[in-house]
């Protein structure tokens, strides 16, 4: 409830003293203070004015009283009638005045006929309604273990919105066996716990600890608030951070804009590894320090969060905090003193207006006004004038209240309407002014801008579209009226200076349609931003801008594009398959790409055609060819697959590709179906018949060399260089598959020993041909060229022929395993190749080594009749020329 200074014993006292206080000047009176406290219900009784002012009820209603304030703030409220003073409204003393104590709120009481002007204040009275709270719930302690006993910790305060002794009085501490808690006062009255270290910590045996911090006001009952200390043990570091100042002073004009730097604290730490790395942070700062400095922890920087308020804070006071990585941590302050700008125009409060007044009629107060200039010093200090050649005046009154009263008799016929404008400068620099217009009339002012419907536009237009096609429309709006509110819409430079939009888009200038001008391709252009402007028609003319982004939404106008297999080859693409492959096996890829987007992008793959259906298979997604079954001996070996990929366009458009894929033994040989089996019998007996043959031509030929001499040195097996013999007979190539030579040397070798007459080696390795492991359902074939040269080089003595090898050692007609009716079969050709030396005067040796030769070539028919496509060839050279 509110309450008087003086006691109801003294009213009739207080009413004299007030009555002789009204006689003498106002700069000598002492205003009237009123009590309440907070949280006071609305309506409470403060004070009967009437009462105080020692007026009558009936003289206080007839003289006009009304409240003022210079917050503006309607926290009173009076009645006229009875001249009682009432709380219009429930006050937070938190709210009004912060921590500032006392809260005292001045208002002013204005009386009209005559005008007087009473000062008045009321005093708000904290109650403990606030509980201590704490910045942080938990804090975080790094002690070392090596910190004596006796050591002390600076902890973070709590702050109590309350004052006086409802507001923080003391500090607690969870039971331990380590710790105990000491208060300091430290400036301006704030209260600092200090935790005291009574045993020093083992970090092997006490790792980690929690305290409770519990702090308390002095209130009745009191009230609290706790903090969770969370102590972490931490290894030796024994160098803390220094900083090179332990207070840094620094000034920042209050117009300073955002991210401007304040300062920059440094800090310095002897110590090497994560212990020196030091990061800085706010220590026990407030609310507002965290809102409006910004501490960069790696640099110390000290930024603005947001500009600074001369009139709000005159002054911070930052406490920075900078830790090492072993947890040890000094302290710095930095005090920053906010230097005043004349960023503030004055004010002008009006408290009362008449906007009429009846002409000759006497000297009349028209406006009762007070001006304000939040500033300070030559910054807030203020003139006010009016026009000249005005039949008007101001009157200056106490603390800066002004009265405009006409001078004279107004005459309406001379002048029916005046326009009267209240200049306000305050003397700082640059001055700032204010001006308040007073009218009987108000006519129209160009004073509101166009105000488009929305900030940004998005809209979206199909490629390919039809010229002047109609894509949007803007919208703007104007407050005012007649011309001020006619709008003409255009469309601004783009800040592109490469966007032809000139050629793109056009707008209306009276209805803000926006038309597309010509068609708009997707893969050209996808989207284009640009401003379009809308000016009023005022003087001077107001405008706004609108940011339209036009986006362009795809067409399936692209067809997909085949990269693998390549369509437009020279030659077809061949794949190869082996034999033996299971179902899955990844034959090929199919690669693709679509010029659209979006869904239109999207491709499928299809089979459309194939040698085998049922074969293959293509993954609709990923475009892979894959085998759908095992293989067989009916399927043929080459295969021609047809695919299509297709985008999920409307329409959808395709392409297609074909991918020819050979079958094969593994990757070495193509596959051909195997020859027909022939009888055991058979076989042995052209093997006997053939080997005859073979000797007696040899031992024919072995007689004739004998009877030639020659020295045993000089002869030698003439190789294929030397011979002139090429290196590779027969190379006939598959299709496509890879082909082997093979080169069979025979050499006669004459001299004083025993010659020998030798089938060598053949040049490359033999080819397996034996499956050890497997049911030899599987047919080996071979596309090789075969190839015989036989050398003879004249000598004396004796010559012995040799079968060294078989003509064929690299083919095994059986392997285990293999049923005897299967034979490997040749592709190509093979050939045998003679060549002779010293075959001067022997041609009936020449005559039977040809015979040999055809007698080869009976044999190898009578073998394998199906499977020599080619022919064989036999030749046999002496010095160059062919005898067969």
């Amino acid at each position: 409830w509110g309450e008087k200074v003086f006691p109801k014993i003294l009213r009739k006292r207080q009413v004299l003293f007030l009555c002789v206080f009204l006689g003498v000047s106002w700069a000598g009176a002492e205003p009237l203070r009123y009590f309440v406290e907070e949280e006071t219900e609305r309506g409470t009784f403060l004070a009967n004015l009437a009462n105080d002012l020692g007026l009558g009820v009936g003289e206080l209603s007839a003289r006009a009283p009304r409240i003022g304030s210079d917050q503006n703030i309607r926290f009173l409220l009076l009645n006229p009638l009875t001249g009682d003073l009432l709380l219009n409204e429930k006050l937070d003393r938190e709210e009004l005045c912060g921590p500032a104590e006392p809260c005292v709120l001045p208002f002013q009481l204005l009386l009209e006929e005559p005008l007087e002007i009473f000062r008045a204040e009321l005093w708000v009275r904290d109650i403990n309604d606030n509980s201590p709270v704490f910045l942080h719930r938990e804090i975080l302690l790094k002690i070392l273990e090596s910190t004596t006993a006796g050591a002390a910790f600076l902890l973070e305060s709590a702050q109590d919105s309350d004052a006086g002794t409802n507001s923080l009085r003391n500090y607690t501490i969870g039971p331990n066996d380590y710790f105990h808690i000491t208060v300091h006062d430290g400036e301006e009255g704030i209260l600092y716990p200090e935790l005291v270290m009574d045993r020093a910590l083992d970090r092997e045996q006490v790792p980690e600890l929690s305290l409770t911090l519990t702090a308390l006001d002095g209130g009745s009952p009191p009230r609290s608030g706790t903090a969770l200390v969370h102590i972490q043990v931490l290894d030796v570091n024994d160098n803390a951070p220094e900083f090179v100042q332990s207070l840094y002073k620094v000034q920042v004009p209050e117009n300073s804009p955002v991210g401007s730097l304040v300062v920059t604290v440094s800090a310095r730490d002897l110590d090497a590894g994560t212990n020196a790395d030091i990061s800085y942070s706010f220590f026990d700062a407030s609310e507002d320090i965290r809102t409006t400095f910004h501490i960069d922890p790696f640099s110390g920087e000290i930024a603005l969060r947001v500009m600074l308020d001369y009139e709000l804070v005159k002054s911070y006071k930052i406490n920075i905090q900078a830790m090492d990585g072993g947890g040890l941590s000094a302290r710095c302050t930095v005090l920053v003193e906010v230097l005043d700008t004349n960023d503030n125009p004055p004010e002008l409060i009006m408290s009362s207006l008449s906007n009429n007044v009846a002409e000759n009629s006497p000297e009349t107060i028209l406006a009762v006004f007070r001006i304000k200039d939040r500033d300070s010093g030559e910054n807030g200090k203020t003139v006010c004038f009016i026009q000249d050649n005005l039949p008007f005046v101001l009157k200056p009154s106490v603390e800066n209240f002004y009265t405009l009263v006409s001078e004279s008799g107004l005459d309406r016929e001379s002048q029916a309407e005046y326009n009267i404008t209240i200049s306000v400068s305050d003397l700082g620099t640059p001055r700032r002014h204010t001006q308040h217009n007073l009218t009987v009339r108000v006519a129209d002012v160009n004073d509101n801008a166009p105000a488009f419907s929305q900030p940004a536009y998005t809209l979206r237009v199909r490629e390919n579209n039809s010229p002047a096609l109609h894509i949007g429309t803007v919208r703007a709006t104007d407050a005012d009226a007649g011309a001020n509110a006619q709008l003409t819409y255009s469309l601004l430079p783009p800040s592109d200076p490469h966007l032809p939009l000139a050629s793109l888009v056009a707008i209306n200038p009276d209805t803000g349609q926006l038309f597309a001008l010509r068609a708009l391709d997707y893969e050209a252009l996808r989207a284009f931003d640009f401003q379009v402007r809308a000016a009023d028609r005022g003087a001077p003319a107001l405008s706004s801008q609108a940011r339209v982004r036009v986006l362009v939404a795809d067409a399936n106008d692209h067809a997909p594009v085949v990269l693998y297999p390549p369509p437009n080859a020279s030659a077809p693409c061949t794949e190869l398959l082996p034999r033996a492959a299971e179902p899955g096996y990844l034959l090929a890829k199919v690669v693709a790409v679509d010029g659209d987007a979006g869904q239109n992008a999207w491709l499928s793959y299809r089979l459309l055609q194939a040698t085998e259906p049922g074969l293959f298979g293509v993954g609709a997604h990923s475009g892979e060819v894959r085998t759908a079954r095992p293989l067989s001996e009916r399927d043929a070996p080459r295969q021609r697959l047809l695919l299509l990929v297709r985008d999920h366009g409307e329409p959808p458009l395709s392409a297609s590709v074909p991918l020819h894929v050979l079958l094969v033994d593994g990757f070495s040989q193509p596959y051909l179906p195997p020859p027909e089996p022939l009888t055991v019998a058979l076989v042995g007996a052209l093997a006997c018949v053939s080997a005859l043959l073979v000797g007696a031509l040899l031992a024919l030929a072995a007689g004739r060399l004998c009877r030639r001499g020659g020295a045993a040195s000089a002869g030698g097996c003439a190789g294929p260089a030397e011979g002139g013999v090429p290196g590779q007979l027969l190379d006939v190539g598959g299709t496509g598959t890879l082909a082997h030579g093979y080169r069979y040397e025979v050499c006669l070798a004459g001299g004083s020993g025993t010659n020998e007459f030798k089938f060598l080696k053949p040049m490359l390795p033999n080819l397996p041909v034996q499956d050890t492991g497997s049911n030899i359902g599987e047919k080996e074939n071979f596309s090789n060229s075969l190839g015989f040269n036989v050398c003879l080089t004249g000598g004396s003595g004796t010559t012995d022929f040799k079968f060294l090898e078989l003509i064929l050692p690299n083919i095994q007609a059986e392997a285990p395993g293999r049923n005897s009716n299967e034979k490997p079969s040749f592709g190509n050709s093979f050939g045998f190749n003679c060549h002779q030396g010293f075959f001067e005067g022997v041609p009936t040796m020449a005559q039977g080594i040809k015979d040999l030769a055809l007698s080869l070539q009976q044999l190898w028919l009578l073998l394998w009749p199906r499977s020599i496509p080619g022919q064989g060839t036999f030749t046999c050279h002496r010095q160059g020329h062919n005898f067969f």
